[in-house]
Order: structure tokens, then sequence, then C-alpha cells
């Protein structure tokens, strides 16, 4: 049997799956409220990521917020990630895509995917 502590941190994985990830809506939670919610915070994500690679939004236009709600959906932000490295990381996985082209020198350096591959955090 888990602790009332193991049952409240399985809970709120449930929950931040279904605000971040996509996520069905834990019992006891309205769907189209957590849905609302996520659309929200998804929004504030990508605003967020736009000003901190404004390269990125211009290069995508109308593209971006699609694109980043796709990203955000498949790899969640997580506390751990600061949202520049986050943002870096979108650029990052939209130039492994094909979606924009490889940045120049010396930004792709700063960028690291996890397990050290250049291109994201």
């Amino acid at each position: 049997m888990s602790s009332p502590r193991e049952r409240l941190a399985e809970q709120q994985t449930e929950l931040l799956k279904a605000l971040l990830a996509g996520g069905d809506a834990p019992a006891g939670f309205d769907a189209d409220r957590l849905r609302i919610e996520a659309d929200v915070l998804r929004n504030k994500q990508s605003r967020l990521a736009a000003y901190l690679r404004p390269d990125l939004a211009e290069a995508l236009g109308e593209r971006f917020a699609a694109l980043f709600r796709e990203y955000a959906t498949s790899h969640p932000k997580t506390d751990a990630i600061r949202a520049r490295a986050y943002a870096d990381a979108f650029g990052a996985w939209l130039v492994e895509r094909g979606e924009v082209p490889k940045p120049k020198r010396g930004l792709l350096s700063r960028l690291r995917l996890p397990g050290g591959r250049p291109g994201s955090p």
C-alpha cells in the first residue's frame, strides 16, 4: 500500500501530464477546464519562447505556435530546465526536423541536447 505522500505525488504527476503533455484529466477534474488551462499554459510558454528566440518566431511566422505546441506536448518543460534553455531546445528540435536552417557557428555550440549532443540543453 502506498503512503499518502506517494498517492499525492502520483496525482500531481497525472495532473501535470494533463496540463503539459496532453494526458487525460485525472479523476475528479473537469476535462474541459483542464484543456483550457493547458492551452493557456502552452500559449504563455509559446510567447516566452518567441520573446527569447525572436529568430525562430520570425523564421516560422504563422507556423511558430503550432510547431511550439507540438514540441511542448512531446517535450514537456520541467522545473529542471530554464526558459531560455527550453527555447533553445525548441530551436534545436526545429533544426533537426528541417523546419529552420542550422544556425551559424556559435549558437549551436552553446546548445546541448540531453546526452551531450549539440542542439539543446
